[in-house]
């Protein structure tokens, strides 16, 4: 283990990530899906984004959120993924201070992003099927990309509120963080100062973007019912609730399991319980989301056959 100067947060240079499991049988095999999800994660939101990039029917504010929605689920496990997989084959799984800080920093901004990101789409939804006629002028290209200009800088804004907070603690007797990256619950539980501050910020922070932006989400969506129930033909119905469906399905996902890892009572948060939740929100759910709006969107689909076609025709030439 790693010496620590008790009380001299200064002192620390490493954390040891005690990672998933401590079977060495099971490494190897948490090696290859870690990469396999890894990967197609990375492909999948590359590929949309450079998709909605060089696709004209896809210039529109859905698919510019769509893509920055696709560049947060490409940085979110990059962040963490690459140190995970170099971990998975040393026995001693070590992170340096430094790298410790960067790590929690990125997570909890691209955490960030990524719940405002899905309001705006939900709110961006709403003009579209309540304003459709003036859907052009209510949602401009410049105020598009002041609100997703807002939503990093808030963003980058608490995570470094968040990560300062956390590594102005003093860490002492042990460095083994229970976790397979750096987080900032398994990181207090390291402290030997007072994290009762520290402990309030996560949670007004937690809690207030949370719900907040979850709010923005459901009054969007209650809009958005009311203005469906309204359309007589079933057609018309049909193709209103297919607009939305990918979105509804990726914020059920999401803010299902960020509630579920940040808002449940301290007496029954496990930091074990915690881990499985994570490997699904930083994993898992970078990579459905490429999968969801691909499969679930027509003019995704339609975007892609268009590609397709012309490099069979360029191929062929």
């Amino acid at each position: 283990m790693h010496s620590m100067a008790k009380g001299n947060h200064s002192a620390v240079s490493e954390f040891i990530l005690l990672g998933i499991t401590d079977n060495p049988e099971l490494q190897a095999l948490l090696f290859g899906v870690f990469l396999v999800i890894y990967l197609a994660s990375v492909m999948g939101n590359v590929g949309l984004i450079v998709l909605i990039r060089i696709s004209p029917q896809l210039h529109t504010p859905m698919y510019l959120f769509l893509s920055h929605l696709a560049f947060v689920d490409f940085s979110f496990p990059s962040s963490i993924t690459p140190n995970t997989l170099a971990n998975f084959m040393h026995e001693v799984k070590s992170i340096t201070f430094y790298a410790c800080a960067f790590q929690l920093y990125c997570f909890i901004t691209f955490v960030v992003c990524e719940l405002y990101l899905l309001s705006i789409m939900a709110y961006d939804r709403y003009v579209a099927i309540c304003n459709p006629l003036l859907y052009v002028v209510l949602m401009p290209r410049r105020l598009c990309i002041r609100m997703i200009a807002s939503t990093y800088i808030y963003g980058f804004t608490v995570g470094l509120v968040q990560t300062v907070g956390t590594f102005c603690l003093s860490f002492c007797d042990s460095n083994m963080v229970n976790h397979f990256y750096c987080d900032d619950v398994p990181l207090m539980a390291l402290a030997c100062s007072d994290t009762h501050i520290k402990e309030l910020m996560l949670l007004i922070t937690a809690g207030f973007n949370t719900l907040c932006s979850l709010l923005i989400v459901l009054i969007s969506y209650v809009f958005i019912l009311v203005a469906i129930l309204k359309i007589h033909s079933a057609k018309g119905k049909q193709k209103a609730f297919s607009t939305c469906a990918s979105h509804l399905t990726s914020i059920t996902i999401f803010y299902g399991t960020v509630i579920f890892m940040y808002l449940q009572p301290k007496s029954s948060h496990s930091l074990n319980t915690d881990k499985f939740a994570s490997v699904f929100y930083v994993m898992v759910i970078p990579m459905l989301n490429p999968m969801i709006y691909s499969m679930r969107n027509q003019e995704v689909k339609s975007a892609l056959r268009g590609i397709i076609e012309k490099l069979h025709l360029l191929s062929n030439n």
